[in-house]
């Protein structure tokens, strides 16, 4: 049986007050790569950035048409990222140890996932766990 690996098709996108200052933050804190950055020095009009084979988009928030769709930076809720780790334990210390703050200690979940839950500096909530499902796969 070949299998063929498609490139993600989901990209979440997030607007940031210091884009600039949370590209570097993302590295340190979640080991984030810049894929693409493009803009001058603190204004980024456009950033990919890269976690193994998947990625995230954001910007500098600004008052243009879809900085008014999706609303400003901060703690407004539902807004939530899931990365799909092999070692919660690890992923924990690194965010801690950038400053990420954490909502929620790192839990061994009823359905065998160990996760943790932070908040980066601009409002934005984190989980992190070993529960990693794969679109190529039966759902278990």
């Amino acid at each position: 049986m070949t299998m063929s690996v498609e490139p993600p098709r989901l990209y979440p996108t997030l607007r940031y007050r210091n884009a600039a200052k949370m590209i570097d933050w993302l590295g340190e804190a979640f080991g984030f790569v810049v894929h693409a950055r493009y803009g001058e020095g603190d204004i980024v009009q456009h950033a990919e950035l890269t976690l193994g084979s998947s990625m995230i988009m954001l910007g500098t928030a600004r008052d243009d048409k879809f900085g008014q769709i999706i609303g400003a930076p901060g703690p407004g809720g539902g807004r939530s990222i899931y990365v799909a780790v092999d070692d919660a334990d690890a992923a924990y210390a690194k965010a801690k140890k950038a400053g990420a703050e954490i909502l929620e200690e790192l839990t061994d979940r009823d359905y065998g996932s160990r996760e943790f839950i932070c908040r980066d500096p601009e409002g934005n909530v984190w989980s992190f766990g070993t529960y990693w499902p794969k679109a190529a796969e039966p759902a278990s």
